[in-house]
């Protein structure tokens, strides 16, 4: 047959190392086939690398940083190899790691605080870490049981979002991947995991750390119904949580991801990326309300007076130029979160957090802020929701008091009489000097809400009695 003819067949460069009477390891991660090889389940490279030695030295190349006289293959390619050649998931080299407790401390002293975290290292030991998480779970979770000084090293760098990726993963909030899930749950319940990743929120530590931490919580809460998921909606938790995003003023790195948690315990599903476009899309509907434990909920409305305060934007002097004239300040990141949390506060249905709301006046002064701020699109968006969720209440104290108190239709005629911007230097949004004012831009929002109003006015007499009253 043609294939067999000599002139024709090749022979591979991994096979021509591994004919070599004395070749090192080296020499075959420096060939580009090697992978290639591994994947075609290659007998006589297996054989080898599945060997002690060899896949220690595979573990050195991930988990110790090369010198710096260390040449590129030293630093960028052998580590990548090295890292592939595990994630191949061939199981008798992952065997020779997971049954060697030598090498699995080798490759966890990468976590050990004395060590550099470089970012492309981090990445490799996260891949390794995760592909054992899969190919050998059960000896993965008992070496992690036996060594609890693991997840501690781990939230220590949960500002390296690979290693917060692991930290997910080991918690079980990605998929339900263990054999005995609910035991390695309840073991983590028992540890002190969430304390310390809660206490990552403080405003001491960076925005890259209160970020993965945030991730990381938001995560376990995907995954309710567990007994992290609900240790963690415990008021006692709850007031942890608070207690970090309201310590320091100033820390609004804190208080914007402490309240993505809070955001996440009312409604998980928040947490995930497209979060804005759920919010939006469920605006166009009536969204039956989400089923919170009262306990949670409780344990939030003691800390609205303090975001109340943060609300007020009189003190702030920052300014920010626009294409249309100064913001004098900014609405900013942490206001905005703000909003959005009392508008999934508000889709619980919990009566009691309403009667705080209204008494507290916060949905009065988050209702200024939406005509106070007419080229914020997504803050129309938060409040447009809490608007809704007043109207679809089940008691008619909130929707008097959107009408009464708030003065919603007297603001929305206003702006329809005056549909630019104000040149009151009361307003954070000023035009430009010179220049006509321009014409706000939450009309479509109000419209929105305008048309909503006269649906509901046809079914609910309330909302029909308020409405006459304003002859609209």
């Amino acid at each position: 047959m043609f294939w067999k003819l000599p002139v024709l067949s090749s022979c591979s460069p991994v096979e021509a190392v591994l004919d070599k009477e004395n070749f090192t390891l080296e020499e075959l991660l420096d060939e580009e086939e090697i992978i290639q090889e591994c994947k075609a389940l290659n007998s006589r490279l297996i054989n080898f690398l599945r060997e002690r030695t060899q896949v220690e030295q595979l573990l050195h190349y991930i988990v110790e940083e090369p010198s710096e006289d260390a040449d590129s293959k030293r630093t960028f390619k052998f580590p990548f190899i090295a890292c592939e050649i595990f994630t191949c998931e061939i199981d008798v080299i992952l065997k020779t790691l997971v049954d060697d407790e030598e090498l699995m401390n080798m490759l966890f002293s990468f976590l050990e605080p004395s060590r550099p975290h470089s970012a492309l290292l981090a990445g490799y030991f996260s891949k390794v870490v995760i592909c054992l998480m899969v190919r050998k779970t059960a000896a993965l979770m008992n070496y992690v049981q036996a060594h609890h000084d693991v997840f501690q090293q781990m939230v220590d760098l949960i500002g390296i979002t690979s290693i917060m990726e692991v930290l997910v993963r080991l918690v079980g909030a990605d998929d339900h991947m263990y054999p005995t899930t609910m035991d390695v749950m309840q073991w983590l319940t028992l540890s002190n995991l969430l304390e310390m990743i809660v206490d990552k929120l403080s405003p001491s530590c960076s925005p890259e750390v209160h970020a993965n931490a945030a991730e990381s919580l938001c995560a376990i809460t995907r995954n309710t119904p567990s007994p992290l998921a609900t240790k963690l909606s415990s008021p006692s938790f709850v007031a942890r949580i608070f207690g970090h995003a309201l310590e320091d003023s100033h820390s609004k790195s804190s208080l914007v991801h402490s309240l993505s948690v809070c955001i996440s315990l009312l409604d998980p599903k928040r947490s995930i990326p497209s979060s804005m476009m759920y919010s939006f899309r469920n605006q166009q509907m009536y969204e039956s309300p989400v089923h919170v434990d009262p306990d949670t909920i409780d344990a939030m409305l003691p800390k609205l007076g303090g975001l109340l305060e943060l609300l007020n934007v009189s003190s702030d002097e920052k300014v920010l130029p626009t294409t249309y004239g100064e913001l004098r300040p900014p609405l900013g990141k942490h206001r905005l979160k703000i909003v959005e949390f009392i508008s999934v506060l508000l889709k619980t249905g919990n009566e009691v957090a309403e009667r705080e709301l209204i008494s507290s006046g916060t949905i009065e002064r988050v209702l200024n802020l939406f005509f106070e701020y007419p080229y914020n699109n997504a803050l129309h968006h938060h409040v447009e929701s809490i608007i809704y969720s007043c109207l679809e209440s089940k008691t008619n104290t909130i929707i008097d008091h959107l009408f009464e108190e708030c003065n919603l239709i007297g603001k929305i005629i206003r702006t329809d009489k005056q549909p630019t911007v104000s040149g009151d230097g009361n307003q954070p949004t000023l035009p430009a000097t010179g220049k006509q004012a321009p014409r706000v831009g939450n009309i479509g929002h109000i419209t929105r809400i305008s048309n909503k109003l006269i649906q509901l006015g046809n079914s609910d007499n309330c909302i029909r009695a308020h409405l006459e009253v304003c002859q609209i």
